[in-house]
């Protein structure tokens, strides 16, 4: 009959690995795979402040920040603000002009002593026209020269 420290040991090893119901390789090889039980130990020392050994990063190497940025942060692009040239852009236009006549309309109504409801109601109408005609009357994300490669603002 085996001692108490053989059985302890047997039991730990028989824990060890994936359980069977995540196990995805099905008994094949687990290179590359997480072990479930020793992230469980590891977490449970950290916890306990009874792990001693230091975090050493085990991804790879982390790429100069500077060679990452391949947009000029200092553009600045003359012809901005030209005059629109196409028929989408006054659109765009008349868009951003009834969102604005909407919020200046909302100031106003706020002032008023009454409320009638069909003002409010024509405000919102107004604003929501003009937030949706933005949606259709924006351009292509590849030719707007203020996002960089990964479509964020710049």
């Amino acid at each position: 009959m085996p001692n108490r420290a053989e059985r302890r040991a047997q039991a730990k090893a028989g824990r060890r690995g994936v359980p069977s119901q995540y196990d995805q390789t099905r008994g094949r090889g687990r290179s590359g795979m997480i072990d479930e039980y020793q992230l469980q130990q590891k977490s449970q020392r950290l916890q306990d402040g009874t792990d001693s050994t230091e975090w050493k990063p085990s991804g790879g190497t982390i790429a100069d920040p500077e060679t990452l940025l391949t947009t000029n942060p200092n553009y600045t692009n003359p012809k901005m603000f030209k005059a629109p040239h196409s028929l989408r852009q006054w659109f765009r236009v008349g868009s951003w002009t009834l969102i604005a006549i909407a919020i200046i309309a909302f100031f106003v109504v706020m002032w008023l002593p009454s409320h009638p409801m069909w003002l409010i109601i024509t405000v919102s109408a107004v604003f929501i026209v003009g937030v949706l005609s933005l949606f259709f009357t924006a351009g292509d994300s590849k030719h707007n020269p203020n996002l960089d490669q990964n479509g964020t603002a710049v």
